[in-house]
């Protein structure tokens, strides 16, 4: 008796037809995966738009040198501000401005806080130059600074090139009115509801 072979047709026949099983059971599976685990996808979606959040400057380039007349050296006015990407959910922005260089680069001892400013309108993309509060958003409130002003207060350092960090929160909230918050009192309210943030750093020494 001889040994049985299978003819060369069939069994291509057959490869193919077991490939197309196979498709069409992996295309099964996505369409499974993708009704019953949705949050999969969102996920990866709030991953990618956690990272679109910019935050940028007319005035001074990344890590680049803030001009003299947003300091207390010229104007002292605050330097123009735009930001893109805000999350779909954001229901208010916060702004910090702080210097974590303070007093002396070297030693640093302490961070100085410049500006505080919250309930930002989500649609807001933009700060002008020299903002002021009958000059921001509507709806927004300010808090206090280190110099004891609601305001912005400008670079001042007293020795070396200090680094101060422009630091843009999205929200998933409104916050209450908490009465010219400090930094600290600010940062306590937004807990548990920053989506993202995006930041922008700015360097000046004193001439």
């Amino acid at each position: 008796m001889s040994d049985f072979n299978v003819p060369d047709t069939c069994l291509k026949r057959f490869e193919r037809a077991a490939w197309a099983q196979t498709s069409r059971s992996l295309w099964t599976c996505s369409l499974v995966l993708s009704i019953f685990t949705p949050g999969l996808s969102s996920t990866v979606a709030a991953e990618e738009r956690i990272m679109t959040l910019t935050l940028t400057s007319q005035a001074f380039r990344q890590n680049g040198e803030i001009p003299a007349q947003h300091t207390c050296q010229g104007a002292d006015i605050s330097p123009p501000l735009a930001w893109s990407g805000v999350p779909a959910n954001t229901k208010s922005l916060a702004l910090i401005v702080d210097d974590p260089d303070a007093p002396d680069p070297a030693a640093p001892k302490m961070t100085w806080v410049h500006w505080v400013l919250y309930n930002i309108p989500p649609t807001a993309t933009r700060l002008p130059e020299g903002a002021a509060a009958q000059t921001l958003p509507g709806g927004t409130l300010e808090g206090t600074n280190d110099f004891k002003r609601a305001a912005y207060s400008g670079p001042c350092p007293p020795i070396g090139r200090h680094r101060y960090f422009h630091k843009l929160y999205a929200l998933d909230t409104v916050l209450p009115d908490l009465k010219g918050p400090s930094k600290a009192a600010l940062e306590k309210a937004m807990q548990g509801h920053v989506l993202t943030h995006a930041e922008l750093i700015g360097t000046y020494q004193n001439r």
